[in-house]
């Protein structure tokens, strides 16, 4: 490879204090370093684009370790490896890694792992066959464990997760409740991907086209928005109902804490459980039986998904802050190099 290939890298320039701007990241040029023995090359095809990552944009710790000021932001990458100082890795190889926001990445070969392009397009690999969907199928099963004829409500159903979410629940032979920001969502959801109902969380009734939605109550609530939404599924919930916490999008870029009611005292009385998890910590051992089970889903045509896909890396950050405004329907994507 030529020592003269340079880098483009999306860097963190400050932490902000609510939502992030433009002027939040930078891109950078640096040369890409010579290889060492046991790394490869490799060029970015597609990143994956997380609202988890805005907990990292904080002086101190609260999901992981903060993103450094300057450095480049790190993610779910699917690249090409174009060259090679490792045993396992040829050029051509398909890699899925945690890694920089850039054009090219050196890693070693512990950290990184090949992806058959044979069986999906290689993009799922950051989408329903990746975290997200991990975080779906875990979060569904076992937490939420949906038994046929239960009533599942799902908020943020028209994300990554909320998606997929909620047709393994159909899969289960759950009546399934999407609760998603606008009617171009819930008629995905109802008319193509099968949820029973869909809600629109910013209407000002939400609590009472919930209760209509719901008459016998609500068994699971797969939350991935937190806030008003999940106060109001709150007064709905069963005894013995399961609130599987997946994440809480609504929350990420408050300064202070909100406080809002407090859900104590319901679990108390209805007998309810509410769990959050951190997939990759709690089941990454298990991800190999996850990935094996959605992939025959989807090739039986049992699950579907949608990609939002944003093209070049200097729009990685305006797809980043897209994640907060609801533009995408799906999974959100950002495509590097063909």
């Amino acid at each position: 490879m030529s020592p003269t290939l340079t880098n483009k890298q999306v860097i963190l320039t400050s932490y902000p204090e609510g939502l992030p701007t433009a002027c939040t990241f930078a891109i950078r040029e640096v040369p890409v370093p010579s290889l060492k023995d046991e790394e490869v090359l490799i060029q970015t095809l597609f990143l994956s684009v997380d609202p988890y990552m805005r907990l990292r944009m904080y002086h101190s710790p609260i999901y992981r370790e903060p993103f450094n000021l300057n450095d480049p932001l790190t993610g779910g990458i699917v690249g090409r490896v174009i060259d090679s100082k490792h045993p396992n890795f040829r050029v051509g190889d398909i890699i899925l890694g945690h890694l920089d926001w850039a054009l090219y990445n050196v890693a070693k070969g512990e950290h990184i792992e090949k992806i058959d392009p044979s069986r999906a397009p290689i993009s799922t690999a950051l989408g329903v066959l990746g975290m997200t969907g991990m975080t779906a199928y875990f979060g569904m099963l076992e937490i939420g464990q949906p038994q046929a004829g239960e009533t599942v409500v799902v908020s943020g159903a028209a994300g990554a997760v909320g998606m997929v979410a909620g047709q393994i629940a159909k899969i289960r032979g759950c009546r399934v409740i999407g609760i998603a920001g606008s009617q171009e969502k819930i008629d995905y959801l109802t008319k193509y991907l099968g949820f029973d109902v869909g809600i629109n969380y910013k209407q000002p009734n939400l609590f009472e086209e919930l209760s209509r939605a719901c008459p016998k109550g609500v068994d699971i609530y797969y939350d991935n928005v937190g806030g008003n939404v999940t106060d109001q599924v709150m007064k709905l919930i069963n005894w013995h109902a399961r609130i599987v916490l997946s994440g809480q999008i609504s929350m990420y870029n408050l300064h202070e804490p909100d406080t809002g009611p407090r859900h104590f005292r319901t679990l108390i009385t209805k007998s309810a459980l509410a769990r959050g998890f951190i997939v990759w910590e709690d089941y990454k051992r298990r991800y190999p039986e996850g990935i094996q089970q959605m992939s025959e889903w989807l090739m039986q045509g049992k699950i579907k998904y949608a990609e939002n896909i944003v093209e070049g890396l200097e729009n990685a950050p305006k797809a980043f802050l897209g994640l907060f405004s609801g533009e995408n329907l799906g999974k959100q994507i950002v495509k590097i190099s063909d």
